[in-house]
C-alpha cells in the first residue's frame, strides 16, 4: 500500500464513532454555541497522533452536543508544527493545541519531564504520576506563565529506537551519525557525537530517503511503517532509550478555557481522559499488528543497543538530567517528585511487568 493511501485509510477506517448526546443539548440556540479551532504538531490524519487529535476534537462537540466545536488543523494549516504551543498561549490563531510537551521545550527545558525522560516512566506509570503524584500540579505551574493549560491525552507506549543505515556495534559508530532524534535522548546523542536534527514528522521521509540524514527515530512500527521508514533504512533499534512512555498532550489557552461554562470544561477534561485511554489502546493494537507484518516480511535487521552503548547512554542521561534538574528551582522540585515516584516504580516494575513478561515468554501457551 502506498503511504498516501495508507494514511488515507487510517484515518478513515478508525474514526471515532457517534456519541449518542441529549437531543436538548444538541438542540441549543445557535448564539449559545462556541467555535474552537485546534492546531495540531501531526501531519492531519497520521496514525496515532493525527487521529487521536481528530477524535478527540469530534468527542468534545459530541459530548457538549454541539455547544462547543473544535475544528482540527493538521501541521502547517494553521501554523507551523513547532509553533503550536505559541499559538495557543496567543489565543489569536487558536484556543487548542495537540503535541507533546518536548516540542516546546525552548520556552522552559522543564517541560521535558511532561513528555518523559530517558530511561523514565512507562505509560501507565507516567498517567499515575500526573494523575496522582503531583505530576499535574507541576505541569500546571511549568505552563502557568505562558497562559496555558496542559491535560494529558495518552502516550504511543514503548517507542522505537531508530531506523539506522550504519549498525552500531561500539560507541564510536555514533560519531558522526546525522540522527533525527526528539527530546532530551538527542542531548544525549548530541554529547556523544552525533549531529542532532529534529526534522519536523512530516518531512522524516524525504530527508531519509534523500541522505539528509543517516538515521531517524519517530514513534513505533505502525507510524514508522506508515511514513515509510522501513522503505529507507536497513536497521531497526529498539527500544527507544529516551522514550519508555512518552506523553501526549491536549493544550487549551488559560482565558479562554476559564470563559466556558463549568460545564463545557468539564466535558474538555473528560474528553481529554477519554482520549488519553483511547490513544494508548490505538498505538498498542496497531503496534502490536504492524510489528507482526514487519517481521513476516523479512524487513530490516533488528537490533538491540549493545550493553556497553546502552551502559554509556545512561551515564549520559544522568549527567544531563542532573544539569536539567539544577537549572530552576521550579526543575529541581519538578526532578524531585518525579525520581522519587521513578524510584517506587522502578521497584515494583521489576515483580510486576517485567516479571509478568518474564513469565510470559518463558512458557508461551500452546
Amino acid at each position: 500500500m502506498k503511504r498516501r493511501e495508507f494514511l488515507g485509510a487510517a484515518a478513515g477506517a478508525i474514526a471515532m464513532p457517534a456519541l449518542v448526546t441529549p437531543a436538548s443539548a444538541a438542540g441549543g440556540r445557535a448564539a449559545d454555541r462556541i467555535e474552537w479551532r485546534m492546531a495540531t504538531a501531526w501531519p492531519k490524519g497520521a496514525p496515532g497522533v493525527g487521529v487521536n487529535a481528530q477524535r478527540l476534537a469530534d468527542r468534545i462537540g459530541a459530548m457538549s452536543g454541539g455547544r462547543l466545536t473544535v475544528k482540527l488543523y493538521g501541521a502547517g494549516e494553521l501554523v507551523p508544527p513547532f509553533e503550536v504551543f505559541d499559538a495557543v498561549s496567543q489565543g489569536q490563531v487558536c484556543e487548542m493545541g495537540h503535541g507533546s510537551p518536548y516540542y516546546w521545550q525552548g520556552k522552559n527545558p522543564v517541560f521535558h519531564y511532561f513528555t518523559g525522560v530517558p530511561f523514565g516512566l512507562m505509560a501507565p506509570e507516567m498517567a499515575g504520576w500526573l494523575q496522582f503524584g503531583g505530576g499535574q500540579a507541576l505541569w500546571d505551574e511549568a505552563y502557568a506563565p505562558f497562559g496555558v493549560l496542559p491535560f494529558y491525552a495518552g502516550s504511543s507506549g514503548v517507542q522505537a529506537g531508530g531506523w539506522l543505515n550504519r549498525e552500531i556495534n561500539t560507541l564510536d559508530d555514533l560519531k558522526g551519525l546525522r540522527f533525527r532524534i526528539a527530546g532530551l535522548g538527542g542531548e544525549v546523542m548530541r554529547r556523544l557525537g552525533v549531529s542532532v536534527i529534529l526534522t519536523p514528522p512530516g518531512e522524516i521521509f524525504s530527508a531519509m530517503q534523500n541522505r539528509t540524514i543517516d538515521a531517524a527515530e519517530w514513534v513505533g512500527p505502525w507510524n514508522d511503517m506508515a511514513f515509510g521508514l522501513d522503505r529507507v533504512a536497513k536497521y531497526y533499534y529498539l527500544p527507544a532509550f529516551h522514550e519508555a512512555g512518552p506523553a501526549l498532550e491536549l493544550i487549551v489557552n488559560k482565558e479562554k478555557f476559564n470563559a466556558l461554562p463549568a460545564d463545557l470544561q468539564n466535558i474538555v477534561r473528560g474528553a481529554a481522559l477519554a482520549s488519553a485511554a483511547e490513544a494508548l489502546a490505538d498505538f498498542t493494537f496497531h503496534n502490536i499488528e504492524a510489528f507482526a507484518r514487519l517481521t513476516a516480511e523479512g524487513g530490516p535487521e533488528l537490533r538491540e543497543w549493545p550493553e556497553p552503548v546502552a551502559a554509556e547512554l545512561a551515564r549520559v542521561s544522568s549527567e544531563v538530567l542532573a544539569e536539567l534538574a539544577a537549572s530552576s528551582e521550579l526543575a529541581g522540585r519538578v526532578a524531585a517528585s518525579h525520581d522519587a515516584y521513578l524510584a517506587k516504580a522502578r521497584q515494583w516494575s521489576q515483580w510486576s511487568d517485567a516479571a509478568m513478561l518474564g513469565l510470559r515468554n518463558r512458557h508461551p501457551l500452546d
